[in-house]
């Protein structure tokens, strides 16, 4: 069991010293995917942008721009980050086209609904390219957006580029670069509900072929309810080694740390939401959440000769999680009690160790992708299941009491993952107006589960192809239509934590047909996507109808939508920015049991799906005041498959005014929820999510 302290470079990482990490992390050696300009932030931008002219390794590894890529990508950069008041991943990645929020404390609070297909094992995360891999449903990282240039979306099946776990969307969060060019940024932001936050970031020249950038940011937060402080930290660091225009290498080395709000969700009257208990929280006085994540990366990059460049990345990834609560509440209105029940402490110790090499080779109209990468993943879950324990508190200003079980926490199993991905890529430019690209990948994980108390072991081999064929079509160098047919696969569940009931099942597979169309509006007026797509997935695990108790693979569902997105400047000074996505999903064949009895979902709505989905934001500039206003909405959800238990549709408006006062200093007061509306963004142990209410926040952003 590896101690709770993470060693680099000799030297112990612990919350109290966080600060000093700072002063380490500027001499410790650190690696990158790709040398990207740095952004600089203002109050302003320039242009109504998409970002269509911009190359995305998100979407393949290539180097094609957006434009030309036969699929949608949708970028949220960290001006936008900045200017809307995202200060975390997860609020940034909700304002993309079609991407809705399903976090919770027991997923990590990263997971996502896209295209109808939700969580961490079909909306896969990463970051810098590589993909972090799923332990029991989790992913935690990573959580703020301060320090990265931006974050993409790569739309429906990115198997090709990432692996199994992708049938839905990619999220990819880019971090930002060294540069030789000294410069330096800080933000320090106050705001109700004890709100501190706190980011500085660096870069410059060391001596004469190195260059660095390091990057930090911590927040204290009291919280709008019982038990809702929270508290987390960072430390991302790169140093670049560049001896001539053909070599280059990246180290990086990181350290996070989040203590999130320790909440599980308010039980509801029957699915009413009862808007009194917003503030009431009913977990355990000494409840815990925390999160620990520890990165080390080096890439070497040689560019051999003009047609030829050969790349390696090495790195290793680290997370430590700890949960101790109560976390399943009942409502008993007529006694004025909250039963509660499931007394977890689980604890979560996995170590990632993966390399990859590739080739990029450009011949003539070919610009071609080789790839392999391979990574050994250990995992071990500690838990006092079968999580006893249970007690009633009063509804309103419960006595939170403490924490405790009748059963002992203990190791329960560890397993050992080797997976490998063997990939290529091809873009073909046929003439002037037509492009092809064309990708195949095999992946493959060895898994080998050690059952420390049951003795179950079990050794289990999965392995999946995808590929995708597109087609793009340039009618002038400003627009372009494009049609894509694209397969991949999903786990049944987390890969890494496979169980014994679920070791004989195989992959599930998805396949998406996507036609769009992508345009620069002439005179600077913008830029503007459509996208038509329909994915099929089969293999979802299901019932027997034959036998209620018999788990089998022979579920299906389809989802088919469209989606809109631009960005445009129509008058002077003013910008807007907006998508709306409008989506129909259903189970074409899924059983469940209630009961004893076999029961058919067909036809019915998957969990955490909306129907539609919408963000719209306006910018007005005068002089050196910009004003902004965004209004998000998210349509009527249902919570289990049964289509019972129903969210309702939500729509929140946002908005902030930026003051800025010179070229270095910019003054921004952000509101959130301006008309404090109570709503749920998703469930959790049949309990509501509630959103934050209306918040405010002053912000002060310098560059030096």
């Amino acid at each position: 069991m590896q101690h709770v302290n993470q060693r680099i470079n000799g030297v112990f990482f612990k919350p109290s010293r966080l600060a000093a990490a700072i002063a380490l992390a500027i001499h410790t050696p650190v690696f990158a995917e790709t040398m990207l300009a740095s952004v600089e932030v203002s109050a302003s931008r320039d242009a109504a942008t998409l970002h269509l002219d911009q190359p995305s390794k998100t979407a393949s590894r290539t180097g094609i721009t957006a434009r030309e890529l036969p699929a949608t990508v949708s970028t949220v950069d960290a001006a936008q980050m900045q200017e809307r008041g995202d200060f975390q991943i997860r609020e940034a990645i909700t304002r993309a086209t079609g991407i809705t929020d399903i976090g919770s404390g027991g997923n990590g609070g990263l997971s996502f609904s896209s295209r109808g297909y939700t969580g961490t094992n079909s909306v896969g995360i990463a970051e810098d390219g590589i993909r972090i891999q799923t332990g029991a449903g989790t992913q935690n990282y990573p959580g703020s957006s301060w320090g990265y240039d931006r974050v993409e979306v790569l739309h429906g099946p990115a198997s090709v580029v990432y692996g199994s776990g992708t049938v839905g969307a990619t999220i990819n969060a880019i971090r930002k670069e060294p540069s030789r060019v000294s410069s330096q940024e800080m933000m320090a932001a106050v705001g109700t509900d004890g709100v501190k936050r706190l980011g500085v970031g660096a870069t410059g020249a060391l001596g004469e072929i190195a260059s660095y950038r390091v990057d930090a940011y911590g927040t204290d937060i009291d919280g709008y309810r019982a038990l809702g402080d929270s508290q987390g930290g960072k430390i991302m660091s790169r140093l670049r080694l560049q001896p001539n225009s053909d070599f280059r290498i990246d180290l990086t080395a990181d350290y996070n740390l989040q203590r999130p709000e320790r909440y599980w969700g308010t039980p509801h009257d029957n699915g009413r939401i009862l808007p009194e208990l917003r503030r009431e929280n009913y977990n355990a006085e000494d409840s815990t959440i925390r999160y620990e994540d520890t990165r080390l990366r080096a890439r070497a990059e040689w560019q051999v000769n003009e047609r030829l460049a050969i790349s390696n990345e090495l790195y290793y990834l680290e997370s430590n999680r700890r949960w101790m609560n109560i976390e399943n509440y009942k409502l008993n209105i007529a006694a004025n009690r909250v039963d509660r029940s499931d007394y977890l402490h689980i604890q979560h110790e996995l170590a990632q160790t993966g390399n990859r090499l590739e080739a990029t080779l450009k011949l003539g109209a070919h610009r071609a992708v080789f790839g392999w990468e391979a990574a050994r993943v250990s995992f071990r879950h500690i838990n006092n299941s079968p999580y006893r324990g249970s007690s009633s508190v009063s509804i309103r200003n419960p006595a939170h009491g403490q924490w405790s079980s009748p059963d002992p926490t203990l190791p329960k199993f560890d397993t050992a993952t080797t997976t490998q991905g063997f990939y290529a890529e091809d873009a073909w430019q046929l003439g002037e107006r037509w492009l092809l690209l064309a990708g195949l990948r095999h992946d493959r994980a060895n898994i080998y589960r050690d059952e420390l108390v049951a003795g179950t072991d079990f050794g289990r081999t999965l392995q999946g192809n995808s590929w995708r064929l597109g087609l793009t079509h340039f009618l002038t160098r400003d627009t372009s239509l494009y049609a894509q047919y694209a397969t991949g696969h999903d786990p049944v569940t987390s890969m890494i934590s496979l169980n014994l009931a679920n070791a004989d099942f195989k992959l599930s597979k998805g396949k998406q047909v996507e036609v769009g169309l992508k345009q620069k509006l002439d005179n600077g007026l913008g830029e503007w996507t459509a996208a038509l797509y329909r994915i099929d997935k089969d293999d979802i695990v299901t019932r027997d109808p034959n036998n209620a108790a018999l788990a089998v693979q022979g579920g299906s569902q389809f989802s088919q939508g469209v989606e809109l997105a631009g960005a445009l400047m129509p008058w002077k000074n003013w910008r807007f920015e907006g998508n709306i996505t409008r989506l129909q999903a259903e189970f074409s064949e899924l059983t469940e049991r209630v009961g004893a009895v076999a029961v058919s979902r067909a036809g019915n709505v998957p969990l955490n799906v909306p129907e539609l989905a919408a963000n719209l934001w306006s910018h007005y500039r005068i002089g050196a005041v910009q004003t902004s206003l965004g209004l998000r909405h998210v349509g009527k959800r249902f919570s289990n498959n049964a289509n019972s238990l129903t969210m309702d549709a939500y729509t929140v408006a946002d908005a902030s005014v930026a003051w800025q006062m010179s070229h270095q200093t910019t003054l921004r007061l952000l509101a959130r929820n301006l008309a404090d509306k109570v709503y749920a963004t998703s469930t959790y142990n049949n309990q509501f999510i509630l959103a934050e209410p209306r918040r405010f926040e002053l912000v002060a952003e310098v560059k030096f």
